[in-house]
């Protein structure tokens, strides 16, 4: 694959899933459109993991000028919101309160385009937001470079998991930005995942163990398919929110599961 190629998806990947100001190719008049994923899919976890290396940083530099765990913590789960402009956060939000509030198929799907909040979504978002905060917090007590690490691994390897369920499930609603996305495609897919795989493997492995890195992998496959089978039957498919509501859980499942087995090792 050609560099130059590589560079165009990854920013591709970056204008779509974050408010990084990469410029886009002169001439492309369809940059900030959204992106194709049969082409752009291998890069979505590099994206990730470019966003997940912000708040890596933040946490280094807070954790090196002495700052608490918890400051440090919640400093660094704020860049990657930032970042993103709670992109995910928000499908959260909305998958929340529609497979929560929701009685049928059609209200579920009408819930979730409102752009309102409600119970089911304000409490997802206030227990996801606590839940990374914390388990960054504990992770720092391996050390901040496997607290980095893992922030970076797990904001890569999660978006892979988004990627993964637009795949297997059919829209399931004719417009919308998954729809207009496009399914990527068994071997686009399969790229992603092994790409979020790899960087997983590679971030962790040196620094926690195989079984911290192991159990991280199995525990974002686990929310795909928890998720995956949910989604089919509560509205018929994916839509984009339901994407992002995988990204969230399936990163605080990889960072709980990375915390764990890393004190073991």
């Amino acid at each position: 694959m050609r560099q130059n190629r590589i560079v165009e998806d990854l920013g591709a990947a970056l204008r779509f899933y974050s408010r990084l100001p990469v410029p886009a190719p002169s001439g492309d008049t369809e940059a900030f459109a959204p992106p194709r994923l049969s082409r752009i899919a291998y890069a979505v976890p590099l994206a990730g993991a470019v966003i997940g290396a912000a708040g890596a940083v933040i946490l280094l530099l807070a954790a090196a000028l002495g700052l608490p765990p918890l400051v440090s913590a919640a400093l660094a789960v704020t860049a990657g919101v930032l970042l993103t402009g709670a992109l995910h956060e928000d499908g959260l939000a909305d998958t929340a309160d529609g497979f929560g509030g929701g009685a049928t198929r059609l209200r579920r799907l009408e819930i979730m385009r409102d752009s309102r909040i409600g119970s089911y979504g304000a409490c997802a978002l206030v227990l996801a937001l606590l839940l990374r905060v914390a388990l960054v917090q504990g992770l720092l007590a391996s050390g901040p470079a496997v607290a980095a690490l893992a922030l970076v691994a797990g904001a890569g390897l999660s978006r892979a998991a988004g990627i993964l369920l637009l795949e297997f499930l059919p829209p399931a609603r004719a417009d919308g930005a998954s729809a207009a996305a496009g399914q990527p495609g068994p071997d686009a897919a399969g790229k992603a995942g092994l790409v979020g795989a790899l960087l997983a493997g590679l971030l962790l492995v040196p620094s926690a163990g195989v079984s911290a890195a192991g159990a991280g992998i199995a525990a974002v496959l686990l929310v795909l398919f928890v998720m995956t089978r949910l989604s089919r039957r509560l509205i018929g498919g994916q839509t984009g929110d339901v994407a992002g509501a995988v990204q969230q859980l399936a990163e605080i499942a990889f960072l709980l599961a990375v915390l764990i087995f890393a004190r073991v090792h």
